[in-house]
């Protein structure tokens, strides 16, 4: 059995692959939230009971962090997977360049990410691309292959969208500013029925709470409409293909708005691509189109069950578990 060193920086993202790499057969160890997969750090997702539990690797991960590892963190492993963090890759590589090295892309890489892994693509690193937009990032690096996040349509499905408000889901929307584009949600949304939820979000009206997971889920079931403000300068996030396959509308912002920071250095929002206006979403530039659509969807419930059927197939298409788990063996068979 084949042996994986996981070293993420997004919490639900490692679960989810995580989940994936064992299914495939691969024994996992995470230096994350599931460096323990039975008692994960945060509460984003619930434990992982598959997982084994390696006393030793997590004393040693105890004194060494992803930026410093030791030979005994890397030595039992046949593949280290990167999530997006290059200084890891940098600061590592003497130790870790005779192994199967993989950068897995998360939707925050800019021209500086890409020249600071040049140097290590050059000595073997391997790059797993997340969205095909990347290749217009300057200094692009080109990729080994390009498979994307991925949601379990057994999992995310059954939306009833009883409670007429829109909804949007994000960690210090407000703080973060232009990152979340959260004053385009406000300016939107002002007028609606509404509930902004995710970490540190006191400061900001209608505020529903931090969910549980299974909160999450029942949440993205119950409300009408989603409204998907992106994460810059990502293509997509994890939470769009959840509102998506649960069955639930999404109102979209339109790359001018999404991509607003990057939009003249890279042309990575693929948002625009995924969502077809009218058919299995509804996106646009224009704030006031994206109040009309959203209350469009808040008032018309028949609109709403059509809209999000087509968009969950849509997510299956694109997202389905079975589809990204088959491009990922097949990956990880090159290796």
């Amino acid at each position: 059995m084949k042996r994986i060193l996981l070293l993420p920086c997004h919490s639900i993202l490692e679960a989810d692959e995580y989940k994936l790499f064992l299914e495939l057969g691969y024994d996992v160890f995470s230096m994350g939230s599931y460096i323990n997969p039975h008692q994960p750090h945060d509460n984003k997702r619930p434990p992982i009971l598959e997982g084994k539990y390696d006393d030793h690797l997590i004393s040693v991960a105890g004194v060494y962090s992803k930026d410093n590892l030791h030979a005994d963190l890397v030595d039992p492993f046949d593949i280290i997977i990167i999530h997006h963090v290059d200084f890891w890759i940098s600061n590592n590589w003497d130790l870790i360049k005779n192994k199967k090295v993989v950068l897995r892309t998360i939707g925050q890489n800019t021209s500086a990410n890409e020249f600071r892994i040049q140097p290590y693509r050059e000595q073997g690193l391997k790059i797993v691309r997340y969205s095909p937009k990347e290749e217009n990032i300057s200094l692009y690096n080109g990729a080994d292959a390009m498979i994307r996040f991925y949601k379990d349509p057994e999992e995310f499905k059954d939306w009833n969208g009883e409670i007429a408000k829109v909804m949007t889901m994000g960690q210090s929307m407000k703080q973060r500013g232009e990152f979340c584009n959260y004053d385009i949600f406000d300016k939107a949304t002002v007028h609606l029925p509404r509930s902004i939820f995710g970490a540190e979000n006191q400061d900001v009206l209608d505020w529903g709470g931090q969910l549980e997971y299974e909160e999450m889920k029942k949440a993205m079931r119950d409300y009408r409409v989603f409204f998907y403000t992106g994460t810059q300068p990502a293509s997509y996030t994890l939470t769009l293909i959840e509102a998506m396959m649960t069955g639930m509308p999404v109102v979209a912002i339109g790359k001018e708005l999404g991509n607003s920071l990057f939009n003249k250095e890279q042309d990575t929002y693929e948002v625009g691509e995924i969502i077809i206006n009218g058919v299995n979403g509804f996106i646009s530039n224009d704030i006031n189109e994206l109040t009309e659509y959203t209350k469009r969807l808040i008032e018309d419930y028949e609109l709403a069950k059509t809209i999000g059927k087509a968009g969950r197939e849509r997510a299956i298409e694109l997202f389905g578990k079975e589809i990204i788990k088959q491009e990922w063996k097949e990956f990880l068979e090159t290796l």
